[in-house]
Parts: C-alpha cells; structure tokens; sequence
C-alpha cells in the first residue's frame, strides 16, 4: 500500500506506519541482528537484506500518540508511557524477571517522527480502532516461532497483528526489498493461526 497524500477536506486525525532499520541508535542490536540476517540469508541462499522495526503512529488534533513493543527496562520515562499489554521474551519462564519481558506501550513524543510514514488510515474513527484493539494484542513469547507463519513473535508482529485487526494492513510491509520479521506472525495469528 502507497501512503495517501494529505488533503485538508479529510477529518483530523491519521495512523501511519513508520518503519526504522533494526538497530538505529543501538550498537549490540544492530550488530547481532546484522549477524543474524547473514546468517538465515545463507541458509536460505539469498543475499542478506535490510531489517525493519515498524511501529503505528497516532495523530489526532496535533497530539502524537506511538505504539510499540519494546524490552520493559527500555529508555521511556515511567509517567511518559501507556503500558496495554506485557509478555516474556525467549521463553515463558524468563518472563519472571523483568530483564525477560516485553511491553506493548503507547508513548507521547510530542511531535511527528517521520513526515515520510506511510499513512494507512485517516480520521478519529481510525485512531480509536487503533487505541481499542492494543490491548487485545496477543502476549505471545517474544523470539518465538509462530508455527502457522514459520516466523517468529516480534515487535513487528505487534504492529501487523493490529493493523490486521481494525482492517488497516492492506499489502502493506517494510521498505523496498527489505525485511520485517515477524511481520507474517502477525497476520498469521490474527487470521486464527
């Protein structure tokens, strides 16, 4: 899906999906996920390819709202976050220790953060559709495979899982060539997989 150019005749209020590189900002995240590209890249008898993080951003009225997973110890301030679900990464019992669990969170950075994202909904009704179905994300274990999809639970999972669930996912998937694990979980789950 291609992003919808604004028009001024539309109400206030869009979701759009901004995608990063894996790793951005992130030394050891960007190392071992390079590593671990090559890795599957060799075994399936590809070239290696660029790996995406997505995450949904709400705009309605000038408020920017994003929703994300991200490792529970990460850098977002306690009063600056929204936490709607929380799971364990690895394995279910490592989730016991905090080290170990994921959040599905809403953060309010206060301004865009890519005037690029690809729009996928416009209006309030898209916003809400959005805020209502994240907390029913599924508390999957994150680094897990989703058997239905032969991928495994990620943050990416997160992003298509909702955006499947309010009608929003249309084609939609990362940047050019490049990849969005977990993205096909996602999907996979939300279809009853």
């Amino acid at each position: 899906m291609t992003g919808e150019p604004d028009r001024p005749d539309l109400p206030d209020g869009r979701v759009s999906v901004v995608w990063a590189l894996v790793g951005e900002g992130g030394h050891v995240v960007r190392r071992t996920s390079h590593w671990w590209e090559v890795a599957v890249a060799a075994r399936q008898h590809r070239p290696p390819r660029a790996l995406y993080h997505a995450a949904l951003e709400l705009v309605v009225d000038d408020e920017v709202v994003v929703l994300e997973m991200t490792p529970r110890w990460g850098r977002a301030a306690a009063g600056a976050r929204e936490v709607v679900a929380t799971g364990p990464v690895g394995a279910r019992w490592l989730g016991r220790s905090r080290l170990f669990r994921y959040e599905v969170r809403f953060t309010r950075p206060g301004t865009p953060a890519d005037p690029g994202a690809t729009v996928v909904g416009r209006g309030p009704e898209a916003v809400a559709a959005v805020l209502a179905a994240a907390p029913g994300v599924p508390r999957l274990t994150w680094g897990r495979q989703v058997r239905s999809a032969r991928d495994m639970w990620t943050s990416n999972s997160v992003v298509s899982w909702v955006l499947a669930d309010v009608g929003l996912l249309g084609d939609l998937g990362p940047p050019g060539s490049g990849l969005a694990p977990g993205w096909d979980a996602g999907v996979a789950v939300r279809a009853g997989g």
